[in-house]
């Protein structure tokens, strides 16, 4: 059970990046929908459940060590090639995404010029993907107890403080931006981009379990802790809509209104899920071309790492908003290609 728990830790690692942990992610895909986004955040728990024990048991099953010959098992060599090539891509628009994150992070809370931000966050997750892949997996999951701590706090400061009527704060948040046209495409939007950004890492880490049976109990666990922290993020910032609407780092702005010390604790644990998503992500990039005992995966990574440090200067909110919601209508064929595989053996 414990290797099930670290699995499971490890999934919610990969997918609580920047966006989520901010806020941003969710507003975007469920708040900003109003007391809908409740249903929507329930609907998404369902999908991360059953679709991280998929993927985590096709790891196990393959014992591949990238997303390429899980792809392609489930898809056929054609359509399975279209999809290396999507994932791959947006692999690397997510991290340069998770950079940006920590650069939004570090100006917000510190007031410290974006570029010091980014810089920091790129030289710690080159620095990481130096070590062992168990090493890896370790580090991703080890954030995430600490997270759904002080989000529970914030939700239930959030609700007990809340200022204005439901009914006005319902108003308030129908008003922001959002990157879906409904509630319920918001939702499967939102799995489906994160299942397509965290399959290559969760193959990965399925085919560290000691059953099939393991490796599926972790992905059902990880579902359940991101549906857990999708609706206290949603609640938080649902009660609080008067103080976070138009922030860039929702979640920072109310633990900072409740005490600095809080806003300090929420930005550390922001940025430590940044940085736990930046390194499955990056990771799992890299691998897709570079076996880690490559002579050249070491100045693969360094170089890589340079490349997406220079890109994430275009902005946070810009990037959650089109590269994401791209993300998700192109993840809909990857959730559909493990449906039917999983279909096909039952």
């Amino acid at each position: 059970m414990k290797k099930s728990f670290q699995i499971g830790g490890a999934f919610v690692g990969l997918v609580v990046g920047g966006g989520f942990a901010s806020g941003q992610e969710i507003m975007q895909f469920f708040t900003g929908f109003g007391i809908y986004g409740i249903v929507g955040a329930i609907v998404a728990t369902i999908g991360f459940s059953y679709l991280g024990m998929c993927i985590a048991q096709l790891g196990y099953e393959l014992q591949t060590t990238s997303h390429k010959e899980v792809v392609y098992h489930i898809a056929g060599r054609t359509f399975g090639t279209i999809l290396d090539f999507l994932i791959t891509f947006f692999l690397f628009a997510l991290v340069v995404a998770m950079f940006a994150g920590a650069a939004s992070t570090v100006k917000q809370m510190l007031g410290f010029d974006p570029f010091i931000g980014s810089l920091l966050m790129v030289a710690l997750t080159v620095l990481t993907l130096m070590l062992n892949v168990k090493s890896i997996i370790s580090v991703i999951a080890v954030a995430t107890p600490y997270l759904m701590a002080i989000m529970l706090i914030i939700a239930i400061y959030s609700i007990l403080t809340m200022d204005l009527s439901f009914a006005e704060q319902n108003i308030l948040a129908q008003h922001q931006p959002i990157a879906a046209p409904n509630w319920l495409m918001g939702a499967l939007l939102y799995v489906s981009y994160n299942i397509a950004t965290s399959v290559a890492m969760l193959t990965v880490i399925g085919r560290t379990a000691s059953t099939r049976r393991v490796a599926g109990a972790g992905g059902i666990i990880g579902g359940l802790m991101l549906g857990m922290l999708i609706l206290l993020i949603n609640v938080a910032m649902f009660a609080k809509m008067d103080i976070v609407s138009g922030t860039e780092m929702p979640i920072l702005e109310i633990a900072k209104n409740i005490h600095p010390l809080l806003g300090f604790l929420m930005a550390f644990a922001l940025l430590g899920m940044i940085y736990n998503t930046a390194v499955g992500l990056l990771y799992s990039f890299i691998i897709r071309f570079i076996p880690p005992k490559d002579p050249i995966y070491k100045p693969s990574v360094i170089l890589i790492g340079a490349i997406g440090f220079m890109a994430s200067f275009v902005g946070f909110t810009t990037l959650v908003g089109k590269v994401y919601s791209l993300m998700g209508y192109l993840g809909f064929a990857l959730i559909l290609a493990i449906l039917f595989s999983r279909a096909s053996k039952e």
